[in-house]
């Protein structure tokens, strides 16, 4: 395996400008066609029902200043009634056309984005570094999530409210419109003080948690290692000085909404303050009755609550701002049906031939410049239709990009890789996908039944041809001894699978998705020492008829191999037969010799 100390620095997913994220959120509200527009008459229709109930108000102030009977406040005291119900009635359903849209616009979102990141050639995501992806798809998502369910129908509704309040207030007296707005200073300050600060910040600190995850997720990934090595502490203290400073950006945050919110509390202040010496001048004046003063100073009152929560949701919509960004910015990237310059056939060739011209690969060189070390220098290797090659080792050769070079994982800094006589790189990634796959000793058994695992990777495989495919790789009686067979369920908080069955299980997915070329990466070498010839056999199996090149494990199995080639150093020393080269005097036969040994 290559050394972890040679990795690339992280390469950032890219970022949506704002004019960027408001096109694509348009875009995706445009799928539903006519729902946005219903929601948006819904809730102006409640929160005009909801503004009858001050000035309804208003004139029962004025009959009871006028001295009239008590039954002429009937009819305003039911209107209020009425009022209040189908506001209530009408509010109920405008939030719920709001969430659904609103839910069904993320959802789609989200597969967009996941669609557009899974299309992309894997050297893209491994720059970006799992954390980065990660903190996109859970924490962001998450953030907007929240804003839909809780904050958007509220600000949405404040919004309205604000608005219709305001023509409200004008209606009355125009001079009252004039006083709320000796309170809209204060409260333009103090929103533009916010935005221009807490923007930055939010967005520093979505990367300051991104950056965490990847130091979390490096350290938990690479725990054996970072325990053989005794450097717990110095990574645990890198965990520590990535969280203190998500943190900081944390504060600073507080910092600002406590600000924000205190220079909102005097902006209600003044505002108050104004209407209600309006009304006081207007009423003595006779300009106004002393109900559509009420009513003017009830309009304003109420607005402090739509008003706060309009400026205090710009603190959550500013975070879930910054996570729509970082989502949308991924769909920035290339869409695999307009990457390349050759169209995808309907149906993958037969196996194809391999060639590699003069490819050379340094870790670190991040532009692919190749200033770090070379894990490949100058490597050329030609594997025909249908033949299968083993490359073999000591650790640190070079075997394991090799692999990823030629599955197109990692993109080669110079020469060559040709299949079937095209560069890989003028492949679309779909087809490169399904002519070449890569099977690592890193098994990930997904979270569903068995069947649905492997029909991740083969969709239209049915239960007779998963079955003939596990009589095929020798995994039929293990499988049949499950609780349910093929529909047992496995992965996440489903039945335990040992490691060499999940090397198994992945072998079976090979041999269903039936690609042209085949690469296998040490994908037996958890086996022990009474499964090995069981997946060495399987992998034998899942290698018929097609081209295939393995990185071996166990000798056993590169002796199975058609070829055989050496690596030492990043470079091929050594090519040929397993007979050719055990009798030969070389790296190979001391190989051998010590495998058997071993043995």
């Amino acid at each position: 395996m290559t050394p972890t100390t040679c990795a690339e620095s992280p390469a950032p997913l890219p970022v949506a400008s704002p004019r960027d994220t408001a096109r694509t959120t348009l875009r995706l509200l445009a799928r539903h066609r006519l729902r946005p527009t219903a929601t948006v008459l819904v809730l102006l229709a409640a929160t005009a029902c909801g503004l009858a109930v001050p000035a309804l108000l208003g004139t029962m102030v004025d009959a009871v200043a006028e001295g009239r009977p008590w039954s002429g406040l009937l009819r305003p005291a039911g209107g209020i009634v009425a009022a209040t119900g189908a506001g209530v009635a009408l509010g109920w359903w405008g939030q719920l056309l709001l969430a659904r849209t609103a839910q069904d616009t993320l959802a789609g979102l989200r597969e967009d984005v996941f669609a557009t990141a899974v299309a992309q050639p894997a050297a893209v995501l491994e720059r970006a570094g799992s954390g980065d992806l990660v903190s996109r798809v859970a924490g962001d998502a998450e953030a907007v999530n929240t804003v839909i369910g809780k904050v958007l129908p509220a600000t949405v509704s404040a919004l309205f409210t604000i608005a219709l309040t305001l023509v409200g207030i004008g209606a009355i007296d125009v001079r009252f419109a004039l006083a709320v707005l000796v309170a809209t200073p204060v409260q333009y300050l103090a929103l533009r003080r916010f935005l221009a600060r807490s923007g930055p910040v939010y967005r520093a600190a979505r990367q300051a948690e991104a950056a965490r995850g990847q130091r979390v997720v490096e350290s938990l990934t690479g725990a054996d290692t970072v325990a053989a090595l005794r450097a717990q502490d110095r990574h645990t203290a890198t965990v520590a000085a990535s969280s203190e400073h998500a943190i900081g950006f944390e504060l600073r945050a507080v910092r600002l909404r406590t600000t924000f919110y205190g220079l909102l509390n005097l902006a209600e202040f003044i505002g108050l303050a104004a209407v209600l010496a309006t009304g006081y001048h207007l009423v003595g004046g006779g300009a106004v009755t002393l109900g559509a003063a009420t009513a003017a100073a009830l309009y304003f009152h109420r607005l402090f609550d739509p008003i706060g929560v309009l400026l205090s949701g710009v603190d959550e919509l500013q975070d879930a701002g910054a996570g729509l960004a970082r989502l949308t910015g991924i769909l920035s990237l290339p869409a695999p049906a307009h990457h390349g310059s050759v169209p995808a056939p309907r149906t993958p060739p037969a196996p194809g031939r391999i060639v590699l011209d003069q490819v050379s690969y340094a870790y670190g060189s991040g532009t692919g410049t190749g200033t770090g070390r070379r894990a490949l220098d100058a490597v050329s290797l030609t594997v025909e239709p249908g033949e299968t090659v083993a490359v073999v080792g000591a650790s640190g050769a070079g075997k394991t990009t090799l692999a990823k070079i030629l599955a197109g994982v990692l993109p080669a800094d110079s020469g060559r890789v040709l299949l079937d006589g095209v560069p890989i790189t003028d492949l679309p990634v779909d087809t490169l996908r399904r002519r070449i796959v890569l099977v690592s000793q890193e098994v990930h058994v997904f979270d569903g039944t068995v069947a649905e695992d492997l029909r991740l990777f083969a969709p239209d495989a049915t239960d007779t041809g998963i079955r003939a495919a596990a009589d095929r790789l020798g995994a039929t009686e293990w499988l049949d001894a499950l609780p349910e067979g093929i529909d047992t369920r496995v992965g996440a908080g489903g039945h335990g699978l040992t490691a060499a069955r999940a090397q198994h299980l992945a072998l079976l997915r090979l041999a269903l998705a039936d690609p042209g070329v085949a690469l296998l990466d040490e994908a037996t070498a958890e086996a022990g020492t009474g499964e090995a010839d069981l997946l060495e056999n399987a992998a034998s199996a899942a290698l018929a008829g097609r081209t295939g090149v393995v990185i071996a494990h166990r000798l056993s199995q590169a002796a199975r191999a058609d070829q055989i080639v050496v690596m030492d150093s990043g470079r091929i020393v050594q090519s040929g037969t397993h007979s050719e080269l055990a009798a030969a005097e070389g790296p190979y036969a001391r190989l051998w010799e010590v495998w058997n040994r071993a043995r």
